[in-house]
């Protein structure tokens, strides 16, 4: 059998007195694909970052080819032969692909005083040869898609001629012919002897790529299996310890229930073009369409985040005038984006404060002082009602897990008492323990007299959780069907039509 290139045993990491990892071990086999699995909050990126540099560990030890080293920073991992790719991708836009794998450590022309940018282009060009990559170095990576921009993050790491590689749920925002692309190139470095570990919530995925793989849970080590003899139910019962409980949706039957918020004729250039729908009190309406359907763009176009062409909006029969976020949240309406990173938190902030910002107004005494001990109650409330798991309201949001994160965007428009949902991608990155109980949130929300609008790429969770399915295409809504009626291949059928099918009864 061969020598593990990276051996981890009884590692230990605590945050705060909150113990992320607890004597977790792990190994890596020279070429394979290994798997990271379990829940968020599990200690899967934890224990990566300890193996990459980011995290310092308080005890346990980590082994490279079978000698203990001190990976002290990112740098000295780098230096190892460790290399890293974060979700959340680590390029500067307005440099060239080159320059963001060198950045740093430009080759240097005569006498050291000039970037030789011919002598980088071609070490970058000699890279993404050895990747089978069709990529012009000198092409600004602003300029790229998401996964070309990913493909020059591996191209940086195997830079220092990295011998692991690590990647976190790299394919959440790709297309399948880029997840395939990537999946190419991963069998290329494979076949080189790179090993990789491969962290995923995607179980179609893992069973497609993965060698091994190994479930944590709650910081803890609990097994490692060969993918290929490993059932999926085994692996979620490893995963999480428990039997997961089904969301039974009765489909309730909404049609005759307040129509809370209704669209018309909404255009926004070619993305959105004359959609229409309505939506009702208690309701869970699911938005289904290939990437680039208009999905997104409608929800952004309602909530005022994008500028309107045409169209009205109509808030419980009443025409509203929505030209920013603000203005719609005023009228009840509430948008948890698909980036909650980028536009559902303020990372940096803690648990209380993140619940806090959109009411803040409710807060204030004699309109100047912050009353921080309602913020406190309320976040305490909020922890308690959403089972956030978290320290306390006193934690900063970036150390908690995905799953956590969304409750947190979930638990500020509640206190805001929005009427009006919109769901973007609700479970991107989330594992499947967590998913349940975002379903059996959603369900509960419906249950209150909530209107809910869910956009998901998965239609499986959109089959799950939708009372009533609407479809699009190329920014047009092309049908509409009842929860009981839809079915994959139906959705799949009207996601596929350019032209817009007559408008239901």
């Amino acid at each position: 059998m061969q020598q593990p290139i990276v051996t981890i045993r009884d590692l230990c990491k605590s945050f705060a007195g909150v113990r992320a990892l607890d004597k977790a071990q792990f190994d890596l086999l020279p070429g394979e694909v290994h798997a990271l699995m379990g829940e968020n909050g599990a200690g899967k990126s934890t224990l990566m970052k300890v193996l990459a540099g980011v995290y310092s560990k308080d005890t346990g030890e980590v082994m490279l080819d079978s000698r203990p080293v001190d990976i002290a920073s990112p740098r000295a991992a780098q230096a190892l032969g460790i290399g890293i790719i974060h979700q959340e991708l680590n390029l500067m836009n307005h440099l060239s692909a080159a320059q963001n794998i060198f950045i740093g450590r430009e080759p240097r022309g005569r006498f050291g005083l000039f970037i030789d940018e011919d002598a980088m282009c071609a070490e970058a060009e000699r890279i993404f040869a050895r990747m089978h990559l069709r990529l012009d170095p000198r092409t600004p990576v602003g300029e790229l898609t998401v996964a070309r921009q990913q493909m020059v993050e591996i191209a940086k790491a195997l830079s220092f001629e990295s011998r692991v590689l690590i990647m976190d749920e790299p394919t959440a925002a790709l297309n399948n012919e880029e997840v395939a692309d990537l999946f190419r190139i991963i069998g290329q470095l494979k076949s080189q002897g790179v090993a990789i570990v491969y962290i995923s919530h995607k179980m179609d995925e893992l069973k497609r790529i993965a060698d091994r793989v190994t479930v944590m849970r709650d910081g803890q080590y609990i097994a490692t299996v060969p993918m290929a003899d490993t059932p999926m139910d085994t692996l979620i019962a490893m995963m999480v310890g428990r039997q997961l409980t089904e969301v039974e949706n009765d489909f309730p039957d909404t049609s005759g229930n307040e129509i809370v918020l209704e669209a018309k004729g909404i255009t926004r250039g070619s993305m959105v073009r004359d959609a229409s729908f309505v939506l009702r009190k208690g309701e869970i309406l699911g938005f289904a369409g290939l990437m680039g359907a208009g999905r997104t763009e409608l929800a952004r176009a309602v909530f005022g985040a994008d500028a309107i062409d045409a169209g009205e909006i109509r808030v419980r029969g009443q025409k509203v005038s929505i030209k920013s976020p603000e203005d719609a949240v005023s009228h009840g309406i509430g948008y948890l984006s698909e980036d909650r990173k980028h536009f559902g938190l303020a990372t940096g902030m803690d648990v209380e404060t993140n619940i806090a910002l959109p009411s803040m107004k409710k807060f204030l005494s004699m309109g100047v002082f912050i009353d921080q001990a309602a913020i406190e109650a309320a976040g305490e409330r909020y922890v308690k009602q959403l089972n956030i798991k978290t320290p306390s309201v006193r934690q900063q949001v970036r150390l908690l897990s995905g799953g956590n994160q969304q409750k947190i965007v979930i638990a500020k428009w509640l206190l805001r008492d929005c009427s009006v949902l919109f769901f973007d991608e609700p479970t991107r990155g989330i594992d499947v323990g967590a998913k349940a109980e975002i379903y059996r949130l959603l369900n509960a929300l419906a249950g209150q007299g909530k209107a809910i609008v869910i956009i998901s790429s998965e239609l499986p969770e959109i089959l799950r959780v939708s009372h009533r399915v609407l479809v699009m295409c190329e920014g047009r809504i092309t049908g509409e069907l009842a929860g009981r009626e839809a079915s994959q291949e139906k959705i799949m059928q009207l996601a596929t039509r350019r032209e817009a099918a007559a408008a239901a009864p």
